[in-house]
């Protein structure tokens, strides 16, 4: 298997080229993720208030914590449950955006957006300056 390596400078050079005005980088549009048609979203939209009533009925109810983490999974990115209209400022297209869960527990959309935003930072922090989390 081969093995791919780059030094910080090499890195430092690619993200000044891809950032760099010549560069001819693709506008970024978003994609709404659709949770609903997911079978994650299915299997927990189809078996939860199940799931809670006969942990009520056992006396061993769920913490708030899990109760919310899930309701919250269930709202998140689905138009129904409440949206933003953005309106692009050249070209006037609409877009709906819906409103997320920010959760970092379950929810899988939302904790791939945390990561990204997590290793964004870690870049910034770092690796743009020219040193590793080791400080060298």
């Amino acid at each position: 298997m081969p093995r791919f390596a780059a030094t910080v400078s090499q890195l430092q050079d690619a993200v000044a080229h891809a950032t760099s005005p010549a560069a001819h980088l693709p506008t970024a549009r978003y994609a709404p993720h659709r949770p609903e048609r997911t079978l994650l979203y299915s299997l927990v939209q189809a078996h939860w208030p199940d799931f809670l009533a006969r942990r009520e009925v056992e006396d061993r109810p769920l913490p708030e914590y899990v109760r919310e983490e899930f309701d919250e999974y269930l709202r998140c990115g689905v138009l129904e449950h409440g949206f933003l209209r953005v309106v692009c400022e050249q070209c006037r297209t609409e877009q709906l955006v819906a409103f997320s869960c920010k959760k970092r527990g379950f929810c899988p959309s939302c904790g791939a957006r945390r990561m990204a935003e997590s290793a964004r930072t870690w870049w910034r922090r770092c690796l743009a300056r020219g040193r590793c989390g080791n400080g060298c």
